[in-house]
């Protein structure tokens, strides 16, 4: 999967956050859909100018940007 034929950025649209290539639907809003709940098939019903490609790519760019990031264990202790 070559992200890069599905998502890039542009400072006119968004203020340069990554999209989707054709759309003004960014890579965040389409990973906070699938957090809330949202299932591909809702996603393309609702959004019918994307493609299962598109959503792919979506979380090739994701896994590709975080892959070199320094995570920090977040505690779920509460004093």
């Amino acid at each position: 999967m070559r992200w890069q034929d599905y998502i890039h950025t542009d400072q006119q649209v968004l203020v340069g956050k990554p999209i989707i290539k054709g759309t003004r639907l960014s890579v965040d809003f389409i990973l906070g859909l699938f957090s809330e709940g949202w299932v591909e098939k809702t996603i393309l019903d609702n959004y019918p100018q994307l493609s299962h490609q598109a959503i792919q790519a979506v979380f090739a760019f994701s896994a590709e940007v975080i892959r070199d990031e320094e995570l920090y264990p977040i505690s779920n202790n509460v004093a």
